[in-house]
């Protein structure tokens, strides 16, 4: 079994030194859906939320959000992260929202593109609450993480 790399032999926690590991060109994508039902989709579809442009309002919660991972995961590393991407698709049952984050750095932006879609998809819920109390947020992951030599 691996051992859990933030965690010291004495059980205490730490954040990985990553120090002696190369800069990398690194991304990494992610992918959540929030369940609502069919009315609830169609008055976002159609801007009839109350409280105002559903996707677009999200999309920026969920860029903004990635920014700020390392303020919310208390031994995630501060990335200078050079392109953030949130897209929120309708579905048949609800919306489902993917997000990428890239970075050159030493570490991936995995949690940054979870947090993306975590956020957002939080968003979604809030905005649309008063129409539906039984929406479900659910199936957050990662999707794939890349990582390639700086040149």
């Amino acid at each position: 079994m691996q051992e859990l790399s933030h965690v010291k032999s004495d059980g205490s926690v730490s954040m990985v030194d990553v120090s002696a590991k190369p800069e990398q060109a690194r991304a990494a994508s992610a992918r959540g859906f929030v369940r609502m039902n069919r009315e609830t989709l169609r008055l976002v579809r159609e801007n009839g939320i109350k409280k105002g442009d559903v996707l677009t309002v999200a999309k920026l919660a969920g860029i903004s959000a990635a920014k700020q991972t390392s303020g919310l995961i208390p031994l995630c590393h501060p990335l200078p992260l050079s392109h953030v991407q949130v897209d929120c698709e309708l579905r048949e049952e609800g919306i489902e929202v993917l997000a990428i984050a890239r970075t050159t750095g030493k570490t991936g932006v995995e949690m940054e593109a979870l947090t993306a879609v975590s956020v957002a998809a939080l968003t979604l819920y809030d905005m649309c609450k008063a129409a539906d109390k039984s929406m479900v947020i659910e199936d957050i992951a990662v999707v794939s993480k890349e990582k390639t030599e700086e040149q």
